[in-house]
């Protein structure tokens, strides 16, 4: 074949999309420029070809999951989004939360399998739990694991000053569910989810709140929907049944904290065995501040050059921590 017809190869094979026939006619060239004494050039080629199917193995790892979504418009003041590399694996959990965190999972990966039997897998979740618990990384980890987008929503924009403002955002929200698959996050929930008699109330929060209870029990996307609320004795008590799930989180117990601990001081040296004073202390701390307090511990180890973590040290930034919980 001479370079004409190869060039002309080459061309028709990228115009078609025919990636491996593209391949193909690149070697060829470098094999007929070899026979014709080139051998610098028919390497170069080779090398070439080798430096582009790298190039796109790792192209189609870093797209893997699909391309990030941007909101446009008006959604884009309404919601964030991110990619979380997150996963359940990167969490301590009580074995029953773990079990059923993990079938919600199972449901959204075998969903297809399920709608055939006229089944709706878990989609709508209510997470209940004191500040700390581990709500807003369950999110971030169901996105990470089922690769999708985290869209949180942002409520400085959402809440509106005039009557029906709120409600028609909302609603962009809900339908942007039906167009982009991803995890929706209503953070915070009991900002829109207050009890509907509340003496205390304004007309505008019952609109609100009845609109969201009608967009949460008339959607029938794919995407997940999770809120998450400190304070569960605010909401209305209708909304609890229009979630598949409502998930509780507690303050850990004497297993999860140390297990937190340790694996949060996995590349240091600990100076104690005796765990029951470290444990009494931070007892009442929620997950989220016992990580503090050990990071900074291990702060203080790093600095110090001593590369151990003392007991003393650790209970030093726990009840730091404690007080600073106090003053909230």
């Amino acid at each position: 074949m001479s370079t004409a017809r190869h060039i002309l190869a080459l061309l028709r094979s990228h115009v078609e999309g025919e990636e491996q026939q593209f391949y193909s006619a690149a070697l060829q060239m470098a094999a007929h420029e070899a026979r014709l004494g080139h051998g610098k050039l028919a390497q170069e080629i080779r090398e070439l070809i080798d430096q582009a199917k790298a190039r796109k193995s790792v192209i189609a790892r870093k797209s893997d999951p699909i391309p990030l979504v941007q909101p446009k418009g008006d959604l884009a003041n309404l919601v964030s989004v991110r990619y979380p590399d997150t996963r359940l694996s990167d969490m301590i959990l009580p074995s029953e939360l773990a079990v059923r965190l993990k079938r919600v999972l199972t449901e959204q990966r075998q969903g297809k399998r399920l709608r055939e039997h006229s089944l709706t897998p878990r989609r709508k979740l209510l997470l209940v739990g004191p500040p700390g618990s581990g709500k807003t990384m369950t999110a971030a980890a169901l996105a990470g694991e089922l690769q999708l987008p985290l869209f949180t929503t942002l409520y400085d924009s959402l809440i509106g000053k005039y009557m029906g403002e709120t409600a028609s955002r909302l609603k962009l929200i809900f339908e942007a569910m039906i167009m982009t698959k991803g995890v929706y996050f209503f953070d915070e929930f009991d900002a829109i989810g207050t009890q509907r008699q509340n003496t205390n109330d304004v007309g505008e929060i019952r609109r609100i709140l009845n609109s969201f209870l009608m967009f949460l029990e008339n959607d029938q996307g794919d995407s997940l929907i999770i809120a998450a609320t400190n304070h569960p004795n605010l909401l209305d008590k209708a909304l609890f049944r229009r979630f598949d799930d409502v998930i509780k989180y507690k303050l850990p117990n004497s297993d999860i904290i140390r297990e937190l601990i340790k694996t949060r001081l996995i590349s240091f040296e600990i100076e104690w065995k005796d765990w029951s004073q470290i444990i009494e202390k931070a007892t009442g701390l929620a997950q989220a501040e016992i990580v503090r307090a050990t990071d900074e511990a291990a702060k203080q180890a790093v600095l110090s050059n001593s590369g151990k973590v003392s007991q003393k040290s650790l209970i030093s930034a726990i009840m730091e921590r404690k007080e600073m919980s106090l003053d909230e």
